[in-house]
């Protein structure tokens, strides 16, 4: 079993930087929630997003991008079209070249995720697409995230 399938469900408090996010039309599925398959644009969208407005991601012509490694995700709870959602965002594990960033989707008034998961990125060469190491303003954005679970030794 994963480490995302045995953790309990979050609250707000516990991610360090809220992102808001707007559910689409598109995003419902027949079943009249949104789609699993969307929670992971969510993820892309909410820590892509906090990168590029920090001026650290450059995503058409930046030196370094994020190839992502892994996934994982658990749903709590439905959440449909035209919720306005907010994304909790924390990085868990923070290595030379790779970051677990770690992932909540709110519900409007809730406290409790209606859904969590994560990521890992391994940063490489835009054109090798070989690993490199985190530039030194992309690691200082990403510490400011950091949980402080992660923190303690």
């Amino acid at each position: 079993m994963s480490d995302t399938a045995k953790a309990p469900r979050e609250t707000r408090s516990r991610y360090p930087r809220l992102v808001p996010l707007a559910t689409r039309w598109g995003d419902n599925d027949v079943y009249g929630h949104v789609n699993n398959v969307v929670y992971y644009a969510f993820f892309d969208t909410a820590v892509n997003g906090i990168l590029v407005e920090s001026g650290v991601l450059d995503i058409a012509s930046g030196p370094v991008i994020g190839l992502v490694v892994e996934t994982g995700c658990r749903y709590f709870a439905p959440v449909a079209f035209p919720d306005a959602l907010v994304a909790g965002v924390r990085v868990a594990h923070l290595g030379r070249s790779s970051v677990r960033y770690e992932v909540a989707i709110f519900a409007p008034h809730s406290d409790e995720a209606a859904a969590q998961g994560h990521f890992v990125h391994v940063y490489v060469d835009r054109t090798t697409r070989r690993p490199v190491a985190l530039p030194e303003g992309f690691r200082d954005v990403l510490t400011s995230l950091v949980s402080p679970e992660a923190r303690a030794p």
